[in-house]
């Protein structure tokens, strides 16, 4: 069973750059910035004012009305990506045998859930009291609900459910997807990540622990990752979806093949609910794993998609753990942190920015970290600031970590028989 090859064959975006996969890496090639003042509630009251909201989106563009009104926007986003995805992979689940149906999965997550729909529902306890609250509240709310959406929209029924990990959350759910895969549990997964947070209490939130830039007199710039200047994140929302499918049954259907995926690591910091080690042992761990099972040494790495965040510890600590784990070689492969672009889609980062990995193995084309203006002598890699970078890529590795010190690493290669 574990000699089955992984495979991704669709995949599908919603982003603040880009409400397309093409349209996302067309944005990243040309360094845009998704951030800008906040459009969708009055800022007044927050101390941050700005963040990576999806531009031109009408979801009626997209679903039934009456489906849409039923959906928090993260289930809305989570069921447009897979959508996409579905379309992209040339699967045709119409034609899908039940057997075949029977062995198809979705995992699919989100960080925080329906925190619009909940936000709302309590107004509406608070001032017409609990007899008011409509009855889709809960299956609204709950974050496992997107992956029972896509279920039933083309009758898949193998494994459902999500993963929940914070801001690993996406490469939580994909690399659960890859196992069951592997381990003959599932022969197709739909696997991803969706947050829509940019709301009062979710831009409140973050600010009262102090994780967000405030950067509100130039937010087109305020996500920094590796400047000296770096004040916080930047809150993005948006999703990923990907196709990851057992790869002869992909070669049978005569499908595209993106990348393959061959190596995956997890871990825990063991220490703060917020805070990174300072040393990063975690993530060194993480990726420690992910070169073990993917058979490889650290050198054959040449591209890593980094957590990236913009915050001061963060940047650090992933820096040294990089160090930790490739040595000199650190030096020698390029890194970015394409949450300067994105904003930071917590639940759904790890999934997108799987998509930016995996198209920079496909185009040997590195997606850069821009705004950078001020060096850090503790982030001295070579981070590929302000520009894309041609380079060959033949293995990348994204990372993505968590609230509650969770981390994760995935190593995609360019597919070859």
């Amino acid at each position: 069973m574990n000699n089955r090859r992984v495979v991704v064959t669709g995949m599908g975006a919603l982003t603040p750059i880009g409400l397309s996969v093409e349209e996302f890496w067309n944005a990243m090639m040309e360094s845009k910035s998704g951030a800008a003042p906040i459009k969708s509630f009055d800022t007044s009251k927050v101390d941050t004012k700005f963040a990576c909201e999806l531009k031109n989106f009408d979801v009626s563009k997209y679903l039934d009305k009456k489906i849409a009104r039923r959906l928090d926007p993260f289930a809305q986003y989570a069921l447009i990506s897979a959508n996409q995805c579905i379309e992209d992979s040339g699967l045709k689940p119409e034609t899908l045998t039940e057997e075949e149906k029977n062995r198809i999965g979705v995992i699919f997550g989100s960080g925080i859930g329906g925190i619009q729909t909940f936000y709302e529902q309590s107004v509406i306890n608070f001032k017409d009291g609990p007899g008011r609250i409509s009855p889709f509240f809960i299956p609204m709310l709950i974050p496992d609900i997107a992956a029972g959406h896509i279920s039933m929209q083309y009758g898949f029924r193998g494994p459902n459910y999500c993963t929940v990990s914070a801001c690993a959350t996406g490469n939580n759910n994909l690399i659960d997807s890859y196992l069951l895969i592997k381990n003959n549990l599932a022969d197709r997964m739909i696997a991803g990540g969706s947050e829509a947070s940019i709301n009062e209490i979710g831009i409140g939130g973050f600010n009262a622990n102090r994780a967000l830039s405030t950067r509100n007199d130039s937010p087109e710039t305020a996500s920094r990752p590796f400047d000296a200047t770096r004040d916080g994140f930047v809150m993005g929302e948006g999703a990923g979806a990907l196709l990851l499918e057992e790869l002869e049954l992909a070669k049978k259907r005569g499908a595209k093949i993106y990348a393959e995926i061959v190596g995956v690591g997890l871990s825990a910091d063991a220490h703060h609910i917020t805070a990174p080690h300072p040393e990063g042992l975690g993530a060194v761990l993480a990726m420690e794993m992910a070169l073990k099972t993917a058979g490889i040494q650290p050198e054959a790495i040449d591209y890593i998609n980094m957590h990236g965040t913009s915050t001061p510890l963060g940047d650090i600590a992933e820096t040294k753990s990089i160090k930790k784990v490739f040595g000199e070689h650190a030096y020698k492969m390029n890194l970015s942190a394409t949450k300067s672009m994105t904003g930071h889609l917590l639940g759904a980062a790890g999934a997108v920015e799987a998509i930016a990995t995996i198209l920079a193995v496909v185009n040997d084309r590195i997606p850069p970290t821009i705004n950078f203006v001020n060096p850090d002598p503790e982030c001295d890699l070579n981070y590929t600031f302000n520009k894309p970078q041609d380079r060959v890529v033949n293995y990348a590795l994204s990372n993505a970590f968590g609230f509650g010190g969770h981390n994760t690493s995935i190593i995609f290669k360019k597919y070859t028989e």
